[in-house]
């Protein structure tokens, strides 16, 4: 029997997903349909919920879609990923406050879930993970 895929989702595919304006909507469903199709197992940091909704809220001043996405990721059906203390410690390794703005503690949290959960894939569209050694969905499906 084959082992399903890991996949550990990053706060813009949640993005991407709920905001229809966003560039990457389209091709986010389509990723999400084929990651379906394909039985993976999406684990959502609870940091990278937090994350999508404040950018719903703040930087598309949008409450309603905000209000409906958190409603929607902690839904018990979805796998929500605990932040402790020792993954906070382990991502500092990977921060760099002076390097781009774009790749945030967050992010970093991402990395280290994933280099724990031993995911075969990030849901992301940030060359960062690939840099690190990541895959990103859109080279796996």
């Amino acid at each position: 029997m084959n082992r399903r895929i890991i996949v550990i989702a990053d706060a813009d595919a949640i993005v991407a997903q709920a905001y229809a304006e966003d560039v990457n909507h389209e091709r986010i469903l389509s990723l999400s349909q084929k990651l379906t199709e394909q039985g993976a197992h999406i684990l959502f940091p609870a940091t990278v919920i937090a994350e999508a909704v404040t950018t719903l809220q703040r930087k598309f001043s949008n409450p309603n879609l905000a209000s409906v996405t958190l409603e929607l990721f902690t839904d018990p059906d979805i796998t929500l990923e605990n932040v402790d203390g020792e993954i906070l410690r382990e991502a500092k390794q990977l921060f760099n406050p002076n390097a781009s703005k774009h790749n945030t503690i967050f992010d970093c949290i991402v990395a280290t879930i994933a280099k724990r959960r031993g995911a075969d894939a990030i849901f992301s569209f940030d060359g960062w993970y690939e840099k690190l050694g990541f895959k990103l969905v859109s080279g796996l499906v």
